[in-house]
């Protein structure tokens, strides 16, 4: 366990891993917040995001970049990287519509990008994301793991420990499995099953330059996509459920 977010919340995530989020007793008033690199990001979590939704717990969003790298030229009529993020960000407010998330918990950051498509290491996106996560306040912050081939999970993971090194922040970090994830340890586990897949790809579809990509590049949609790890990961924990969003914690 990596032990820099000096948390008290280390008591309710006590025990042998991997712990079942539906088998612990999230109180309500804990703040949840969601750091996505990129549109979509949420909706890769999403079952785990509606569990707390249901809980009653509140749930801010920051999308960190609008990711026009990721449309395909010419996508809805899309020709500069101007338009691809536009058309990404109504992506995401389409689905978190669909999530029921409020618009006034959602942020686009839109930190500056470089010719690759991600982030840049300058101390203006340093500082975006640091204020965001001051002025939330959370208990718990998800979003990708570091360990991942994906520039732009690596630099907002970066980011966060940097904001929680300069600001003494206390928060559990909650570190989720992606199609890119290198490695990671799996400390808790959201376990679902059919209807959990059927709403969540509806959301994943709602991102339709992604799905489209997909589609196009690998022959499956973007819904499928996802869902092919959860139910990856499900059997090889020997899961109850055909799927599963796994999580590391930090602290």
């Amino acid at each position: 366990m990596t032990v820099y977010l000096q948390s008290p919340l280390h008591e309710l995530f006590r025990g042998p891993r991997p712990l079942l989020l539906q088998q612990l007793k999230i109180p309500p008033v804990l703040r949840v917040a969601v750091l996505a690199p990129h549109p979509d990001d949420f909706d890769a979590i999403a079952v785990t995001l509606r569990h707390f939704r249901d809980n009653g717990n509140p749930i801010s969003l920051a999308v960190a970049t609008g990711a026009a790298s990721g449309v395909e030229d010419g996508f809805r009529g899309a020709a500069d990287d101007i338009a691809k993020a536009r058309l990404r960000e109504e992506e995401q407010r389409a689905s978190c519509r669909l999530f029921g998330l409020p618009d006034e918990r959602l942020r686009f950051m839109r930190l500056l990008e470089g010719a690759d498509g991600h982030p840049t290491d300058t101390p203006e996106n340093l500082a975006r994301v640091r204020d965001w996560l001051v002025a939330q306040r959370p208990d718990l912050v998800f979003l990708p793991h570091g360990n991942d081939t994906n520039a732009g999970h690596r630099r907002i993971y970066a980011f966060l420990r940097r904001s929680v090194e300069a600001e003494k922040l206390t928060f559990v970090a909650c570190l989720n499995r992606d199609p890119k994830t290198i490695a990671m340890r799996d400390d808790l586990i959201t376990e679902f099953g059919a209807e959990g897949a059927a709403w969540k790809g509806g959301l994943l579809r709602c991102h339709r330059s992604q799905h489209e990509r997909n589609l196009h590049t690998r022959g499956h949609g973007f819904d499928e996509r996802i869902l092919n790890v959860n139910r990856q990961f499900a059997a090889a924990l020997g899961c109850k459920a055909e799927y599963a969003e796994a999580f590391e914690l930090e602290w």
